[in-house]
């Protein structure tokens, strides 16, 4: 909390009070004189405090009359159960990842499966206009090869970015990559060899059990609890039975559960990898989306031996389509650039330096705090939208920003099958046996809350709900048949 700047601070503390009942539903809170003279802070700071909370939906403004709290439902669905150890194995769910992925793409559908940001949330005619300049007034290097580690502009906004994460680097230790999944598999491959064994959350994301299972790797999945992150007492379980060579996990906004590690239990993370000299690498991919900046801070920042390999993009910030990522590889860079170096060289030139023209020419910070803000709205619509048109029984992650939300139905349910029924009704959803090698998470799905919440939104997630409720209803049905048969 001490990370947080002023206003964001006073922000926090009356929306604990509200939480707490302290101010109630429909009831005003202190007028912006009052409580600037409480704290002895300005009333702008008030103001922007405020702000922060009209953004989170939990206080409205009433003209000529102050701010009162807003009445809105509560959420009250509880959060998913942790997830069982399980054996290591091979991957095998690429054809049911291959159709979610061909079905996210087709047009007419609403997109619930992909974790990918609406054209509307994308700076897409600013990143437009800089890219318009650098073919305009750069072809010569624009049209050109870009050799490993990238363009050195781009890489020296991307170490200033850093400091935001807590991770202090020199822009010569940064390789820009093809995106994040790339950055991904030329850690794995400086790491490991085919035949190895690496660890992964539980539940995790599909990209990294198919890069596994495209390297020859097999996985252990270790427990992830929704509020805390990965168990360490899983961890420290599997690696003392098996020889584990690398960790990748994401320890900010993880997808799908969309949870992140306190600082604390990162320390405590690092030093049992430590002691089994495990690599780590670290996926932060969503770490700019967090609500509330300040908050939690990369892996990399408390790593002091060099056992972490860290790995972003732009991908969910500024656009899927320019595949712009990086790496900070340490001790392995030599090895990271020569392989890049003869295979792809680095990422497209014209795309490096319209970013880094984007991100020189300011405007990025501006557009974080405008998508925060949606993507927060957007949650809170999705969540009670969830609670109130799904089965009962059902749960549901908290996350504390992105805009991706993991759905644990009622066990009856087989979201495999209800992805089925979806589509015919024109919604695609990423059901939960994508996420795991293992049979844990057939009842859950992960929704793509990036979408502006809308009349269709809202309906679509209705008419999810009412399909979610007939195989609930169908599967009991079928119970009882079978008792009374017994």
């Amino acid at each position: 909390m001490t990370n947080l700047l002023l206003y964001q601070r006073i922000a926090q503390q009356l929306a604990e009070d509200i939480r707490r009942g302290v101010y109630r539903p429909g009831e005003r809170v202190p007028s912006v004189r009052k409580l600037s003279m409480q704290l002895n802070v300005s009333h702008a700071t008030v103001l922007q405090a405020y702000a922060n909370l009209e953004d989170q939906g939990m206080i409205k403004a009433r003209p000529q009359s102050g701010f009162y709290v807003h009445q809105t439902p509560i959420l009250t669905a509880p959060t998913p159960d942790i997830a069982r150890v399980e054996r290591p194995s091979l991957v095998t769910r690429s054809s049911i990842i291959n159709q979610v992925l061909s079905e996210c793409r087709r047009e007419g559908l609403v997109p619930f499966g992909a974790a990918v940001p609406h054209v509307d949330y994308l700076p897409v005619r600013a990143l437009h206009q800089q890219l318009a300049k650098v073919t305009r007034f750069h072809s010569p290097r624009a049209f050109s090869y870009m050799f490993s580690p990238g363009y050195e502009p781009l890489r020296r906004q991307v170490a200033i970015r850093m400091r935001d994460a807590g991770v202090v680097v020199d822009p010569s230790e940064i390789v820009i990559t093809h995106g994040c999944v790339d950055a991904l598999q030329m850690s794995l491959r400086v790491l490991t060899r085919p035949g190895d064994l690496i660890a992964a959350e539980s539940p995790t994301y599909y990209g990294l059990l198919q890069l596994a299972d495209l390297l020859g790797l097999k996985v252990i999945e270790i427990p992830s609890d929704p509020e805390t992150g990965m168990s360490l007492e899983a961890l420290q379980l599997a690696a003392s039975q098996w020889p584990i060579k690398a960790l990748v996990l994401t320890a900010r906004l993880s997808n799908p559960l969309g949870v992140s590690i306190p600082d604390g239990r990162q320390k405590q993370l690092l030093s049992l990898a430590a002691r089994f000299d495990i690599q780590i690498v670290e996926d932060d991919i969503y770490g700019e989306l967090l609500f509330e900046q300040g908050t939690y801070k990369a892996l990399k920042s408390n790593d002091r031996d060099g056992r972490v390999i860290y790995c972003s993009s732009f991908s969910k910030t500024l656009s899927p389509g320019v595949r712009i990522g990086w790496i900070v590889a340490g001790r392995h860079q030599p090895e990271i650039e020569r392989l890049q170096t003869f295979s792809t060289h680095s990422a497209c030139s014209v795309t490096q330096m319209g970013v880094a023209a984007y991100l020189e020419n300011g405007g990025y910070d501006r557009h974080l705090r405008f998508i925060r803000q949606e993507y927060r709205k957007n949650l809170s619509a999705f969540q009670l939208a969830v609670q109130r048109y799904f089965p009962e029984g059902t749960q549901m992650t908290r996350p504390k920003g992105n805009f991706i939300l993991w759905v644990s139905l009622p066990a009856p349910v087989n979201t495999k099958e209800l992805h089925g029924h979806a589509l015919e009704q024109g919604i695609s959803i990423a059901p939960g046996l994508i996420f795991s090698n293992t049979e844990q998470f057939n009842h859950c799905i992960r929704l793509n809350c990036g979408l502006p919440w809308n009349a269709e939104t809202e309906r679509a997630l209705r008419t999810l709900g009412q399909l979610a409720r007939q195989l609930c209803e169908r599967a009991q049905v079928s119970r009882q048949d079978e008792r009374a048969l017994a």
